[in-house]
Formats: structure tokens, C-alpha cells, sequence
């Protein structure tokens, strides 16, 4: 009982997974007539088994012994799926010229099965005929026969009944259930250069798919576009690039469409806007392209350093967007004018201009030094001197000393007067030993 119950259950599940049970059986007996007994002559007998879809046909003999004949003329056993002959059997043991099923087990190329049974008018002996069983199982889809293409794009899941396809990130499952289609609609670079591909380049681009690239840089540049390395686009020998095709489109001009394998000349686009539209169909295998863009500008006069100064990048060229840096030598100080700057940086304008003038480089002047009471200040580079490196001396007046520094002060770059000793306040002259300072001294 519990055996009948089991085989209840396998027959149920054996239906579709969402539909009714499958009317046919699934699985059962062949036997020629007569058998185990011999089969007359002139019999002919057909069997058409079917499965559900998803499914295909195993077929296997126990018992099998008809008459041998040169290419099984006279009796036989023919099994077809659709259009396909699988096999035509006889005799008992298989021959040069003849086949005999053995141990062989036979399958359907879909979900039917044909078997035939024919003997012709007579038989030099008895022949006791076949006997065969044969069950439906599952078709596993995502086994493609060698030499066939892949049944999936990406990844194939097989599941009793049938099989579904999945996409990789970055890819859609096409309408057609087995392509995966790049998304790569609606790519934009807006860096002055950049390197463009198609899906998966250098290998195989993807099948089906609409790719569009779009590079969008300020007004004043100018979009350059060098192809590199390879290109391989499926083409047509009597038709302009019908199948698959790179087109290229600026607000003044349009290129291509590009395919075949000859790799395409530079183009100067002479645009600050360029869309590249790639479309492919649903046949061929072929590693695509790949761009590398630049652009270029009218470039600003070259500049030159004040003296005193220099300038930062140096450059063969510079174009819109470049900029450079003015560094002035220790001791000197940006001036703009009168005014003292912090940094300059000059920017290449989109007319070819420099968005401002180049500052001077101007020695760092102290000024004046501070008077020190009770004492005098000598200038030891020059009179009046009092701009970068230039040293002054601090003396005491008589009867008064120096105890703590040596009076000399030296301009630094930061514009301070600084002692020897690294200080920016003034010597202090004291009273000397053995002196009392009064009013009538």
C-alpha cells in the first residue's frame, strides 16, 4: 500500500509545476505482437508518446531480436523525434551494415517519441521480436550540446519542467527571455579626458543592446577622439554596417556609422559635445572598440616669471581651464600693484586670455628700525638700507651697556627686524656698574 501511495505521488508530481496533470503517462511498456512469443508477418505497429513540455523521452530495450537484413531492408524498429530519425534497428547484434540497440538507451530530441514496428511478408526463421520501457524526465536546458550556443547569455537555472535565464549586474534580462542586454544608456564624462569602451571590451560585446555615451565639457573646449587597440564590429559585406553600428554625433557634424574591422581615423570634433550611440543586434561575436578622448582649447599666451620669481607647472601649452602659480624667491613678496598678495594663481580663459595680470616679485622691506633709548642705530649695509638681508648695529650711549644681546638686527623675510638671537623686541641699555645716574650727571 505504501508502495501504490509513493507511485501515486511521483505520477502527481510529474505534471507541470503550475498547470493540470499531464494527460499521457508517463512512463509504461513497448512490445512487438505476440511477444514473448514471434511476430507474423507483415505486422506494422506505431506508438506516439509525448511529455510534458520541459520533459523528454528516455527509451530502453530488455528484450530484442528481429530479423537481420542490410540496412534493416525487411524488419525493424524506427525511432523518430519530430524530423529526426534516432535510430533504425534489427537483427540482434549490430553489424556493418546493421544496428541493434544493445545496451543503448535512446532519447528524444524534444517531448515526443515516434516507434515503429514493421515486418515484411516472410521470416526464414522465427523471431520473437522486442520488448522496450521508457519514462519522461526532465529536460536540464541549460546543457547546450556541444557546438551549440549557450541556452542562457549569463546564468541558466533549471528546474523541473523548464528553465529561466538571469543577467549579471549591470545587464537586463531581454523580452526574448535569454539575452542579457548592457544597460549602458545615458553614460556622461565631463573630464577633459577619458577612455570610452564597449560592454566587456576586449571580449565579446553583449547582443541586443543600445549604448549610449555622452561627453560634455565646457563651452571653449574642443572634443578629440583617438581609436585604440582594436576594432571589431560586425558588418556586412554588401550592405553599409546593417546589423551592428557606432555612430558618432556632434552639434555640427555626424560620423559613421562605423563597423567592420578597420580601426577609424582621429577625430577632431571641433565640438564641446559629443554622443557616441552604439547598437548592437542579436547575432555574431565580436570584441567592439575602444575610444580615447582629449580635448584641446585655444591656448593663452606663455607666461613669464617676474623676476625675482617663478612659475608653477611649466607647461608646453596652456589652454582654457590650465592655470599656473607665481612663487617669488626668499625675501620677496607678491605685489598686485601696491597691494601685497598671500598666493597668485592665473586661470587660461575660454578667449585665450588670462583672467588677470602678472604680479611683481618686490624685496621685503623692514622699514625704518625703532629708535633704542638710551642708544643709536647705525646701518651697516648703506645708509637708509633697510629692505631684505640689509643689518643694522644698536649702541648705547656712554656710561650705559649691552648685557644681553650684541645689537645687531638683520631684515628677514618676514619683514621683521631680528637679532642674532632670533629676537624681534629692541636691546635694552642699562645703567653700567660703578654709575649712579642723577639729574646733574
Amino acid at each position: 500500500m505504501r508502495l501504490l501511495l509513493f507511485l501515486g505521488l511521483l505520477w502527481g508530481a510529474a505534471a507541470t509545476p503550475s498547470g493540470p496533470q499531464w494527460p499521457e503517462p508517463m512512463f509504461g511498456r513497448l512490445a512487438s505482437p505476440g511477444f514473448p512469443g514471434k511476430y507474423g508477418n507483415n505486422e506494422e505497429q506505431r506508438w506516439t508518446l509525448t511529455a510534458p513540455p520541459g520533459y523528454r523521452l528516455r527509451l530502453y530495450f530488455t528484450h530484442f531480436h528481429l530479423e537481420p537484413s542490410y540496412l534493416c531492408e525487411y524488419d525493424f524498429v524506427k525511432l523518430s523525434s519530430g524530423t529526426k530519425v534516432l535510430a533504425t534497428l534489427c537483427g540482434w547484434e549490430s553489424t556493418d551494415t546493421e544496428q541493434a540497440p544493445g545496451n543503448t538507451t535512446f532519447y528524444s530530441r524534444g517531448s515526443s517519441l515516434d516507434v515503429t514496428f514493421r515486418s515484411d511478408y516472410s521470416n526464414e526463421k522465427p523471431f520473437t521480436g522486442f520488448e522496450a520501457f521508457y519514462s519522461a524526465e526532465d529536460i536540464d536546458e541549460c546543457q547546450a550540446p556541444p557546438g551549440e550556443a549557450p541556452t542562457c547569455d549569463h546564468h541558466c537555472h533549471n528546474y523541473l519542467g523548464g528553465f529561466y535565464c538571469s543577467c549579471r549586474a549591470g545587464y537586463v534580462l531581454h523580452q526574448n527571455k535569454r539575452t542579457c542586454s548592457a544597460q549602458c544608456s545615458g553614460q556622461v564624462f565631463t573630464a577633459r579626458s577619458g577612455v570610452l569602451s564597449s560592454p566587456e571590451y576586449p571580449k565579446p560585446y553583449p547582443k541586443l543592446s543600445s549604448c549610449t555615451y555622452s561627453v560634455r565639457l565646457e563651452e571653449g573646449f574642443s572634443v578629440i577622439l583617438d581609436f585604440a587597440e582594436s576594432f571589431d564590429v560586425e558588418m556586412h559585406p554588401e550592405s553599409h554596417c546593417p546589423y551592428d553600428s557606432l555612430k558618432i554625433q556632434t552639434d555640427k557634424e555626424e560620423y559613421g556609422p562605423f563597423c567592420g574591422k578597420t580601426l577609424p581615423r582621429r577625430i577632431e570634433t571641433k565640438s564641446n559635445t559629443v554622443t557616441i550611440t552604439f547598437v548592437t543586434d542579436q547575432s555574431g561575436d565580436h570584441t567592439g572598440w575602444k575610444i580615447h578622448y582629449t580635448s584641446t582649447a585655444q591656448p593663452c599666451p606663455d607666461p613669464t616669471a617676474p623676476p625675482n620669481g617663478h612659475i608653477s607647472p611649466v607647461q608646453a601649452k596652456y589652454i582654457l581651464k590650465d592655470r599656473f602659480f607665481v612663487f617669488c624667491e626668499t625675501g620677496y613678496e607678491l605685489l598686485q600693484g601696491n597691494l601685497p598678495l598671500k598666493s597668485f594663481a592665473a586661470v587660461c580663459q575660454k578667449d585665450g586670455s588670462w583672467d588677470q595680470p602678472m604680479p611683481e616679485c618686490s624685496i621685503v622691506d623692514c622699514g625704518p628700525p625703532d629708535d633704542l633709548p638710551s642708544g643709536q642705530v647705525e646701518y651697516i649695509t648703506g645708509p637708509e638700507v633697510t629692505t631684505y638681508k640689509a643689518v643694522t648695529q644698536y649702541r648705547c650711549n656712554e656710561f650705559y651697556v649691552m648685557r644681553k644681546d650684541d645689537g645687531k638686527y638683520v631684515c628677514e623675510a618676514d619683514g621683521f627686524w631680528t637679532s642674532s638671537k632670533g629676537e624681534k623686541s629692541l636691546p635694552v641699555c642699562e645703567p653700567g656698574n660703578g654709575y649712579i645716574y642723577t639729574r646733574d650727571s
